[in-house]
């Protein structure tokens, strides 16, 4: 079993490396554009020295992965040793194909979607590719206090005014914003999907009705329980429901034909197991 874990990851790994290679090197490159971390830096000395972008990317990892040793764990800086390599040396490869495109906005959007659904394959397996959340893990390491969100928002967005000063173009800075952007939403939707559900929390005098209507003639699942209001000290039953997005308004609509003073909040949740639920 534990053989075949070993396998897949690395399946995943040389997969995801490919496919977020591909992203960098035909679309992301060839138009200037940063896709944050050590691959926007990389970008710079492409240009201006000449050098591989793959191979600029584990010299400057280097430092990283020897910190990351003492800091991380050896298991973990071995696989994103191993992830980093694999993803420089696709990047070198494909950087000998043409581009696929010279147009900076379809660069930006093309890239974005392709190198963030490679990212999130490689991150499915617990491996970093190195440069900005090879970073942000080391520095949490040191102040658990700081977000590891928050450090590669800012190693990405140092880099980003790097490749503006460097290239002395905005559009680089706002193509390059736009790329980031998709990279995060599409290794989201590849760790959570596109069919995320959502909960609501039903508050009414006349729970009663909501919770036949909900779950008789809405055929839902409900959960209630007690609570009691702050203000005037009331003791209320709380309505708890999750369901799939496209059943939300029916059921708000609903609930608030009952009691228009109901008080409905709606949130999302990422990851619903439980029987039955999939069928909805």
């Amino acid at each position: 079993m534990i053989k075949k874990e070993k396998i897949k990851d690395m399946f995943l790994i040389v997969i995801g490396c490919a496919v977020a290679a591909l992203g960098t090197a035909c679309f992301m490159l060839p138009n200037q554009l940063s896709s944050g971390g050590f691959s926007g830096i990389a970008t710079i000395f492409y240009y201006f020295y000449n050098m591989p972008m793959g191979t600029t990317i584990i010299i400057l990892n280097v430092p990283l992965l020897i910190l990351g040793y003492f800091k991380l764990g050896k298991r973990f800086v071995l696989k994103t040793c191993i992830a980093i390599i694999i993803y420089s040396q696709f990047i070198n490869l494909f950087g000998q194909l043409n581009p696929f495109t010279n147009d900076m906005f379809l660069a930006s959007i093309y890239g974005g979607i392709i190198i963030g659904v490679g990212l999130a394959l490689v991150y499915r397996t617990g491996t970093s590719t190195g440069g900005s959340d090879l970073v942000a893990y080391i520095t949490q390491n040191y102040k658990k206090e700081i977000s590891i969100s928050n450090l590669i928002i800012i190693v990405d967005s140092i880099v980003i005014s790097l490749n503006l000063i460097a290239f002395r173009k905005i559009e680089i800075g706002l193509y390059s914003v736009i790329s980031i952007y998709l990279i995060s939403k599409m290794i989201d939707i590849v760790f959570e999907g596109i069919n995320f559900s959502k909960m609501l929390y039903i508050i009414s005098d006349k729970y009663e009705e909501i919770e036949k209507i909900v779950t008789m003639e809405l055929k839902k699942g409900a959960t209630g329980f007690y609570g009691k209001g702050i203000y005037n000290g009331t003791e209320k039953t709380i309505i708890m429901c999750v369901s799939k997005r496209r059943k939300i308004m029916k059921i708000k609509e609903i609930v608030q034909k009952i009691d228009d003073n109901c008080f409905i909040i709606i949130t999302d949740a990422r990851e619903v197991y439980g029987l039955g639920f999939k069928q909805d």
